[in-house]
C-alpha cells in the first residue's frame, strides 16, 4: 500500500507564559502548583523521511537514520546490554561522527506497557514513550552532565568540543505504533526553546521543551526495522551555526493499524568528545 508523503498528528508543545515549567519526580512535602509542560497541543504535519533518508545530517537537521546490524537479543538483561551492546554502540557512534572518544552514560527501554506514572523511585531504564516536544539538554545541563559522569576528567574534556547523541533502536519487531518524530533543527530558533526544571528528591536537572512555531518541520521514518538506528543530537558545545539542540517526541500515527504490534525500543545516551 502506498504511503502518503505526510500525516497529521497532535504534538504537545508548551506555552511560554512567563512561568518556568517543572516536573516533580517525587511527592513534595508542601503543596505545589507547577507549570505543567505540554499544555499547548498543536496539530502538525509529519513528513515521511524515507525519500531523503541519505540527506539528513546531524549537524544540519540534528538527526540521521543509519543501518545498524547486530545479533543482540537480551533486551531484558541490563548487564548484557551494558557489556555487549554498549561497546557496539560506542564504536558505531565514534566512527560515524569522527569523535576521539564516546562515553555511554545510561539507557532506557521504552514500551507502551510502561505507561503508568513514573516517579524518581521507579527504574529509569523502563519508561513509556514520551509524548512531549522536548530536547534532553540545555547549555547548562550538558556540561554539568559531563562533570557528574566524569568528574576527574571533566575540566580537560570540556575545553574541547563535546556533543551528546541519543542512539534510538527498535527491537523485537518493526515500529508499527508510537513512532518517534524529529523537529528539523534548521526550522527552529533559540527562542523556540523553553527551559524546564526536573525536580528529583536528591537533585535538580533541566531540559528544553518547545513553544509552537508554524515554521517547524517534523519528520519520521514509518515502519523502522530493528536493523535501523536513529541518531539524535541533543547537545553540542560548538556555536558555529551547526545544530545544537533538536526537539523530538513520540506521536500517535493516525495510519496505525488496529492490530499493530506494541513498539519496543531502546534509547542509549552518549557523550562524544572531539
Amino acid at each position: 500500500m502506498k504511503r502518503e508523503p505526510f500525516v497529521r498528528s497532535t504534538f504537545n508543545y508548551t506555552l511560554d507564559n512567563g512561568k518556568v515549567p517543572e516536573i516533580y519526580f517525587y511527592e513534595p512535602e508542601e503543596p505545589v502548583d507547577p507549570h505543567q509542560p505540554g499544555d499547548d497541543p498543536r496539530e502538525m504535519s509529519v513528513f515521511d523521511g524515507w525519500s531523503r533518508v541519505d540527506r539528513f545530517s546531524l549537524d544540519r537537521e540534528g538527526f540521521e537514520l543509519q543501518p545498524f546490524s547486530h545479533t543482540f537479543g537480551r533486551w531484558d538483561d541490563n548487564s548484557a546490554i551494558e557489556s555487549q551492546l554498549y561497546p557496539m554502540v560506542t564504536e558505531f557512534i565514534r566512527k560515524h561522527v569522527g569523535a576521539k572518544r564516546v562515553h555511554i552514560f545510561d539507557h532506557t527501554i521504552r514500551s507502551k506497557v510502561n505507561e503508568r506514572k513514573q516517579t524518581a523511585e521507579d527504574s529509569t531504564t523502563q519508561r513509556a514513550p514520551v509524548l512531549l516536544v522536548h530536547c534532553d539538554f540545555t547549555p547548562h545541563s550538558g556540561p554539568l552532565r559531563v562533570q557528574q559522569i566524569l568528574p576527574d576528567e571533566a575540566d580537560k574534556l570540556l575545553q574541547r568540543r563535546v556533543a551528546f547523541y541519543n542512539f534510538w533502536l527498535p527491537f523485537n519487531n518493526r515500529v508499527e505504533e508510537m513512532p518517534l518524530a524529529m523537529c528539523d533543527a534548521a526550522t527552529s530558533v533559540d527562542d523556540d526553546l523553553i527551559k524546564m526544571i526536573l525536580r528529583y528528591r536528591d537533585r535538580t536537572g533541566e531540559i528544553f521543551v518547545m513553544r509552537h512555531s508554524v515554521a517547524h518541520r517534523w519528520w519520521y521514518f514509518p515502519l523502522m526495522e530493528p536493523s535501523q538506528a536513529l541518531l539524535l543530537k541533543t547537545y553540542d558545545s560548538e556555536t558555529d551555526g551547526r545544530a545544537r539542540f533538536m526537539g523530538h517526541s513520540a506521536f500517535t500515527d493516525p495510519t496505525t493499524a488496529p492490530d499493530a504490534r506494541t513498539r519496543s525500543s531502546i534509547e542509549i545516551r552518549t557523550m562524544a568528545f572531539f
